[in-house]
């Protein structure tokens, strides 16, 4: 039944969408922790900075994105990200557009989770010296962050399934190998069956890992 999956690298496209998934998390967490102490910052031109940022990337379509990273960034103006070969090239600037509009939600989660933290923490860590910095770092983003796991693992899920867009721009991740093989293979319903059932190991187990942590973690009020 399952013979037209011979001579396809279904492993190795899968295998991309978790090095896209893995790499774009990571940049996307670091840089919406960075946006979400922005629009919480005494200063009105970070604040600023950051609201326009998550009002205008969230309501840009990831596949425009995706695209202006390949057309716009490198073929237009030379962004290689350091990379030489063509597939290099492509995969991180995969990345780079995938964090850049995940990084906008994971900042809103973020700022969510700031706002369940009691004002009369932050006012007592300042009252006794610290910094606005020192008062985020260490009183106010530890706990953000225990409070937000079940946003951030929907975030998580929800770029998962992001990654299919970078076929858009030749990255060999599933859904660009699934689109070869329906044109190649006349099994369309199994195909398409093989990829959900792909998606799902990849998720489900996410959501559920994610939502066991977020109860051991949860801040007690």
């Amino acid at each position: 039944m399952f013979d037209f999956l011979d001579g396809y690298d279904l492993l190795g496209a899968f295998w991309v969408t978790v090095q896209l998934t893995v790499y774009s998390a990571l940049g996307s967490l670091i840089w919406g922790t960075l946006l979400a102490g922005m629009k919480v910052s005494p200063v009105p031109l970070m604040r600023g900075f950051a609201t326009g940022y998550v009002n205008v990337v969230r309501n840009i379509p990831l596949t425009v994105i995706i695209l202006f990273s390949s057309l716009g960034l490198f073929q237009t103006m030379g962004v290689s990200l350091g990379a030489s070969d063509f597939t290099d090239i492509n995969f991180r600037l995969a990345v780079l557009a995938l964090s850049a509009y995940t990084a906008a939600f994971v900042c809103e989660a973020l700022r969510s989770g700031i706002n369940t933290v009691p004002v009369g923490q932050a006012e007592a860590a300042r009252a006794l010296g610290l910094s606005f910095s020192q008062v985020l770092r260490l009183i106010i983003l530890p706990q953000a962050f225990r409070s937000v796991v079940n946003p951030l693992s929907n975030v998580l899920i929800a770029l998962t399934k992001n990654t299919t867009v970078a076929s858009a721009i030749g990255v060999a991740e599933a859904s660009y190998l699934m689109k070869g093989m329906i044109e190649n293979e006349a099994q369309l319903l199994l195909i398409s069956a093989v990829f959900a059932f792909g998606f799902i190991v990849l998720t489900l187990p996410t959501g559920l890992i994610l939502g066991w942590v977020s109860k051991k973690v949860a801040v007690k009020r």
